[in-house]
């Protein structure tokens, strides 16, 4: 008797959306209500702002960070936990679709458009990482690594007062941004010519 040869896999997209399709349908775990969410979201965005010290507001940004990443269903969970392991191993492509894929499933989660933004712009598209970042900060306006992120893009292309104004927005938010007054103050300098 001999085995059959095995089925022709399906494309990893194909995979990709049949297995989120799926994951759609699982029963949830429980979990804040939305307003639950949105007040946990302020009261950690009022810590983050009156931090102390840097070291005090590190971990205050990694919790921000976790509950944005994680605010979506647990398929929209699932996609971005894999499009940022993806993004890590410098997989542009692959996280570029699962990033897509979560934004399709939640149009609202602003931390899929960032990271997507982040995606594209390593693989070399500026303009869709700009106009992802817009989608993200139209979402969530205290999104302050969207905003490093942004003022990272614009300091590439040495478009100074696009950073400045990026900084000063981020700066506002996280006050305690590591060397965040020094580099205010050489963006300011590039930007407006102000040794001040």
């Amino acid at each position: 008797m001999t085995l059959a040869s095995p089925p022709h896999r399906a494309p990893a997209w194909a995979m990709r959306r049949w297995f989120a399709f799926c994951l759609i349908f699982a029963t949830p775990a429980l979990a804040q209500t939305p307003a639950e969410r949105a007040a946990a979201l302020d009261r950690m965005m009022t810590a983050l702002k009156t931090a102390p010290s840097p070291e005090v507001a590190a971990p205050i940004e990694q919790q921000i960070m976790q509950r944005l990443i994680e605010a979506g269903s647990p398929a929209v969970t699932l996609l971005m936990s894999r499009g940022l392991r993806e993004l890590q191993a410098d997989d542009h492509q692959d996280a570029i679709e699962d990033f897509t894929d979560a934004i399709t499933l939640d149009p609202n989660l602003a931390e899929a458009y960032h990271q997507r933004a982040k995606a594209r712009y390593a693989a070399g598209d500026i303009q869709g990482a700009i106009a992802d970042i817009e989608q993200t900060l139209r979402h969530e306006p205290r999104d302050f690594a969207a905003l490093r992120t942004l003022a990272a893009i614009a300091e590439a292309r040495k478009d100074w007062k696009s950073a400045y104004a990026a900084w000063q927005k981020l700066l506002d938010i996280d006050p305690k941004t590591p060397d965040g007054d020094e580099h205010l103050k050489d963006l300011k300098r590039r930007a407006l010519g102000d040794e001040t």
